[in-house]
C-alpha cells in the first residue's frame, strides 16, 4: 500500500513539500449534479425563484469557492489559478441541474481540489437558492472526471 503523503513519519498531519517540483499546465474537471422535482426545475428555468437567478448565483458562488479552496480543506496549497470555468446547466432528463467546472493553472502541484470545491459549492448554492421551494433536492456524485499534468500524467473517469 502507498504512503499517504499528508502524513509524516509519526503519523501526524502535514502539508507536502512541494517545492522540489518543476511547474507543469495542470487542468482539473470534475462535475456534480442536484437531483430536482420537475417544477422546481421549471421555476429555475423560468425565472421563478424568489431568491433571484440561481444558474448565475451558483455560476460565481462555484468561482469563488474554488478560488478559497486553501481556506476550506485543511493542507490543501495555495495556488495561482490561471483559469476556473463553471458550467451550471439545467437538465430535464435528470431532472435537475448538471455543474462541471474545470480548472487550470502552471504550477507545482494539482488543481482537482479546486475543481472539486467549486462544483461543490455551486452544488450547496443550487440548494440554498430552492430549498423554499423543495426539502428533497439532492446534492449527488460529485466526482473528478478529468486531471493532467505534473508526474502522474493524465487521467478520465466519470
Amino acid at each position: 500500500m502507498a504512503r499517504l503523503t499528508h502524513l509524516d513519519e509519526k503519523g501526524r498531519a502535514r502539508m507536502v513539500d512541494v517545492g522540489a517540483k518543476n511547474p507543469t499546465h495542470r487542468t482539473a474537471t470534475a462535475r456534480a449534479e442536484v437531483i430536482l422535482m420537475p417544477e422546481t426545475l421549471a421555476a429555475v428555468t423560468e425565472g421563478g425563484v424568489s431568491k433571484g437567478d440561481v444558474l448565475a448565483v451558483a455560476r460565481v458562488a462555484g468561482i469563488t469557492g474554488g478560488k478559497r479552496t486553501p481556506d476550506l480543506i485543511p493542507m490543501t496549497h495555495p495556488i495561482g489559478l490561471d483559469s476556473l470555468k463553471v458550467d451550471v446547466t439545467p437538465d430535464e432528463d435528470l431532472p435537475g441541474i448538471r455543474i462541471e467546472a474545470t480548472a487550470t493553472t502552471t504550477g507545482k502541484t494539482g488543481v482537482e481540489m479546486e475543481a472539486m470545491t467549486a462544483v461543490s459549492i455551486a452544488a450547496l448554492t443550487v440548494y440554498d437558492m430552492l430549498k423554499s421551494l423543495e426539502k428533497g433536492i439532492k446534492v449527488s456524485n460529485v466526482r473528478l472526471v478529468y486531471k493532467a499534468g505534473g508526474k502522474s500524467g493524465e487521467w478520465r473517469g466519470e
